[in-house]
């Protein structure tokens, strides 16, 4: 095991030329597609299959016997499908002889030329055991990864293609990610990406493309993290129709089957879009026994290849109501510069920009954002609301003067359209908050508060209408951080009008400011109550807000599936002259 390991970490670097740009993986060898990525389906003698591949344009995996031959005669490509890779390399627990392993790849190279009539095959091996196998391996798994990658560098230097084939997620900490970028300097690296129909068609169009996306992309993901280019990766999709081999796995009606497979293709699709990848193919064709031998495998092929080109199968003809819609759940509805549609409200990469100028933080204007448009939609707030506290502000903050307000928010890095943005935020969220139900603080809450904050200012202020912050009396003690902020500043004896969030208010100072502390706790009680049940609110705003977005999020399409983090923000704290109490 250790000389195996120091043959590991002898192996360089991934060499820097890999990432640069490069011809297709396949280079349209042996009549295959000079593009990227590659399609590839493993094929099977029957006559309804022979009938949907058996056409220019299909990459079909042969094995033994003459199928190679009689599909290459109808115009698809082949390449070699190795089913039995434990029979050249032996397994984990029982590795071969390393001596063995040269004298098998040339046998083995030789028969695969001869089934595809190609001298430089493209061999799929099927396929790696124990890819997730932590290490320090053990002494016969050692011997196995050096077996494994004894054959496919013996493939590759006589000119065949070799693709390897891996049942699950890989290890690739410390040893064992070395061992990974060395395999594929000679090797493609297909993940085997196997989500069972029945969970994708109850998660629905949205939440089931989603997830497939997610899936594909982590399983990319697993190798371009340790420094393996995407060109050099792949992904396998299940059709097969035994239970738990995450193809149909019982799905009825077959209407249903025929839907995840064309979900499959147009997230295999997108995913290789955004990622470069090497190939996508499809399993799970093959007849074995009675459990594979379902009769609407065809219609799902050709689902499934419709999806990629109407050219390939005609499925709208050949499926009795098949919803031929390429748009439902897929990432292609977004309109350009989108981040993401929330319902028929557009988030755009602009918006966002502009809001994290103000934020210094695009995650924390993300999710700002995508609040502000799920509340909107049952909270809708008036222009003319808006431009009445714009005007407050102005009044209230800058002594009326809209160029001293204009560039107080040019400082903060905030535009007019954005202030108003935040102000309307302010005013649906006293809405909200009208409806939410708070509970009355307990003395011993009360008292807990006065003992707390002896430093929070207090001041009598006389106020009609009753406002909220004074419990809804006329007159009483007003607590910072809760009543407006303009009560604080007015001189003793003067009043003004004063607009919230919840109202305006006609207010006349009757008292200087005083801390909490200094006076009595049964005249600042009510105020106190007033402060805990505003706070109460608050939280009950947040937790509303978020369970809100939350559930939005199963309707919400987002580029690169790449979703807001729900939250409840107060952009005030970063302009907090507009914060209207």
């Amino acid at each position: 095991m250790k000389r195996f390991l120091l043959l590991v970490l002898l192996a360089g670097a991934w060499p820097a030329a890999a990432h640069a740009a490069a011809p297709p993986a396949y280079a349209g060898q042996c009549g295959v597609p000079d593009t990227q990525p590659v399609w590839a389906e493993f094929g099977w003698q029957n006559p309804q299959f022979n009938a949907i591949l058996g056409k220019q344009g299909i990459v079909v995996g042969v094995s033994s016997g003459g199928y190679g031959a009689q599909m290459r005669a109808t115009g698809a490509a082949t390449v070699y499908f190795d089913l039995n890779f434990k029979n050249r390399v032996g397994t984990t627990t029982a590795p071969a002889d390393p001596s063995v392993i040269p004298a098998r790849v040339q046998s083995f190279f030789t028969y695969a030329q001869q089934q595809t009539g190609c001298t430089n095959p493209v061999i799929v091996l099927n396929e790696l055991s124990g890819p997730g196998l932590v290490t320090p391996w053990s002494a016969n798994n050692a011997q196995y990864r050096a077996d494994v990658l004894a054959f496919v560098q013996g493939l590759a230097a006589d000119g065949a293609h070799p693709v390897l084939l891996l049942p699950s997620a890989p290890y690739t900490g410390g040893d064992g990610g070395v061992w990974w970028q060395q395999v594929a300097q000679s090797a493609e690296l297909v993940r085997e990406v196997y989500i069972g129909a029945p969970v994708t068609w109850k998660l629905g169009p949205v939440l089931g493309n989603r997830n497939l996306r997610t899936a594909y992309r982590q399983a990319i993901t697993d190798f371009t993290s340790i420094g393996i280019p995407a060109g050099k990766l792949g992904l396998m999709i299940s059709f097969a129709t035994t239970n738990g081999y995450g193809g149909r796995n019982e799905l009825q009606p077959a209407s249903a089957w025929y839907q995840v497979a064309k979900w499959q293709s147009l997230a295999a699709q997108q995913v290789a879009a955004e990622t470069g990848i090497a190939s996508v193919w499809s399993w799970g064709w093959g007849e074995w026994n009675p459990a594979e031998q379902d009769p609407d495998k065809p219609y799902a092929m050709c689902a499934w290849l419709w999806a990629r080109s109407p050219a390939l199968c005609d499925a709208p003809q050949a499926i009795p109501g098949f919803d031929s819609s390429k748009t439902e759940g897929q990432l292609s509805v977004l309109p350009a510069g989108a981040q993401c549609l929330v319902g028929k409200q557009v988030l755009s990469n602009g918006d966002i920009a502009q809001l994290s100028a103000v934020t210094g933080d695009p995650q924390t204007a993300y999710s700002a954002l995508y609040e502000r448009l799920v509340e909107s939609a049952s909270y809708p707030v008036s222009a003319a609301a808006v431009l009445a506290a714009e005007n407050a502000v102005i009044r209230q903050e800058f002594r009326g003067s809209r160029s001293l307000y204009v560039a107080a928010l040019a400082k903060a890095h905030a535009s007019v359209p954005v202030a108003r943005a935040i102000l309307a935020d302010q005013l649906r969220r006293a809405e909200v908050e009208r409806y939410l139900p708070a509970a009355a603080p307990s003395a011993s809450q009360v008292q807990t508060f006065y003992a707390s904050y002896p430093d929070l200012q207090v001041r009598l202020v006389q106020a009609k209408p009753s406002p909220a912050w004074l419990g809804r009396a006329g007159k009483g003690l007003a607590i910072a951080d809760v009543a407006p902020d303009r009560l604080f500043t007015m001189t003793t004896g003067s009043s003004a009008s004063v607009l919230t969030s919840t109202g305006t208010y006609a207010v006349k100072a009757l008292q200087d400011a005083a801390p909490l502390g200094a006076v009595p706790l049964g005249q600042a009680r009510p105020a106190i109550a007033a402060a805990l049940k505003a706070f109460a609110q608050g939280a009950a705003f947040e937790t509303w807000s978020v369970a809100k977005q939350r559930g939005a999020l199963a309707t919400v399409t987002c580029a690169k599936d790449d979703l807001p983090q729900p939250a409840a923000i107060d952009l005030t704290q970063y302009l907090p002259f507009l914060r209207l109490g």
